[in-house]
């Protein structure tokens, strides 16, 4: 199959981060954004000033308002976003290709898994699902990235992620979609979290005690989904949920430090922060957890916080005191 050339759908900074890296590794890339002047600002400046100020990309870099065949497409756009998107699209542009889905999230009301919506609108596209530990900024100004691109033939997941690493960007191939899926979507929801402990000064030690838990109770809703635990030990479980849980750099963390600190979603979205995926996932994953038996406590505290049914001193102190019972 033919690898030269890449559409990526969301002008955002994930967006723009994985043109720039589909550039470093040699494709003709397309960045495909909402507005046409926007697309001529990208161009004419070489650098998304409003995604990733500063950045500059690289020629091979075309921003378009309009989709153009590839053959590899990359969705980069929110969750929530993708069946919007994709009822958009000539479905016909899609049939037989490569789709990369790098949105981490569970669809509200259906709770349906990135590639499920992509089954569900266009069956005939090829799914892929691209997770790990990246920042958009580390990934766009080449610094050394590793992530998981999952797909169901062995093969052909391995020539894409061949064809998409470059010399700082570097795929690695896996056969466990459901695994990296619901890995992606779940750790945004820990990350919420771990910043609200930091954000109501709780402690480290409580911070790690919460990853290590949410590293357990991640297992169980990905074998529960029919996904391997094996996974988890990988860039697409450990690697991201150690990132998204510790860093500043992330949205969801950033978010979840103002809940810990007092801050209502309403009020934190009026102050001007951007919404955070996790913050859209979590009464998902609840329900998902619920509609599989799984106990995931976690995940119910962050659901209670994030609704404003609970502040995260009271979530955690519940927690501590949950009967104690062997670790394994």
């Amino acid at each position: 199959m033919r690898l030269e050339t890449v559409s990526v759908i969301g002008g955002g900074a994930w967006g723009t981060a994985l043109a720039q890296a589909a550039a470093m590794a040699g494709r003709g890339v397309t960045l495909v954004v909402r507005q046409a002047g926007t697309a001529e600002a990208i161009n004419a400046a070489r650098s998304n000033e409003t995604a990733l100020p500063g950045q500059t990309l690289l020629p091979a870099i075309t921003a378009s308002s309009d989709f153009a065949e590839a053959d590899i497409v990359i969705l980069a756009v929110p969750a929530q976003a993708t069946r919007t998107l994709l009822s958009g699209l000539d479905a016909t542009l899609l049939a037989g290709r490569p789709v990369v889905l790098s949105a981490k999230g569970l669809e509200t009301g259906t709770l349906a898994r990135q590639s499920e919506i992509l089954a569900d609108m266009v069956p005939e596209a090829l799914p892929y699902v691209l997770s790990g530990p990246s920042f958009a900024a580390d990934v766009a100004a080449g610094r050394p990235t590793a992530v998981t691109l999952a797909g169901d033939d062995a093969d052909a997941t391995s020539a894409l992620a061949t064809a998409l690493a470059g010399p700082s960007f570097r795929p690695y191939a896996a056969d466990d979609r459901i695994g990296v899926e619901i890995a992606g979507a779940l750790k945004n929801v820990y990350a919420l979290a771990c910043g609200a402990v930091e954000g109501a000064d709780l402690g480290a030690s409580a911070r790690a005690a919460l990853i290590a838990r949410a590293y357990a109770e991640m297992a169980r809703m990905v074998t529960a989904m029919g996904g391997s635990a094996h996974t988890l030990t990988g860039l697409a479980g450990l690697g991201d949920l150690t990132l998204t849980c510790t860093s500043v750099q992330s949205r969801n963390y950033q978010f979840g430090m103002a809940l810990g600190a007092g801050g209502s979603r309403q009020d934190i979205l009026a102050s001007g922060a951007k919404l955070a995926e996790g913050v859209a996932t979590a009464p998902v994953a609840a329900a998902l957890a619920r509609s599989l038996g799984v106990e995931a406590p976690l995940i119910d505290a962050v659901d209670a916080v994030v609704a404003g049914q609970a502040d995260i001193a009271t979530i955690v102190a519940g927690l501590m005191s949950r009967p104690l019972k062997r670790e394994h």
